[in-house]
């Protein structure tokens, strides 16, 4: 389900904080926030669950979430018998 439009789009209040503070690689526990064009060219750490992936944003993320990019499952493969 969206956001509806009448509302601005979610970003959680610790996200500005960090980018007002200017650190190099800003942590996001927050996967359900929308990426705005002033986080272009910045470099994020997104929370999968489990540990921090790097995430740099580019022109063609806007409107995005930040959980979008960054799987929560790794890839399951069979094991071979020798």
């Amino acid at each position: 389900m969206s956001r509806s439009k009448w509302k601005s789009p979610y970003i959680e209040s610790t996200i500005w904080h960090q980018i007002h503070e200017k650190k190099k690689h800003l942590k996001i526990f927050s996967r359900n926030s929308y990426i705005l064009p002033q986080f272009i060219n910045l470099n994020f750490k997104v929370h999968n669950g489990k540990s921090f992936i790097n995430l740099s944003i580019t022109k063609n993320m806007i409107g995005y979430k930040f959980g979008e990019f960054v799987p929560t499952r790794k890839k399951f493969s069979f094991k071979k018998n020798k």
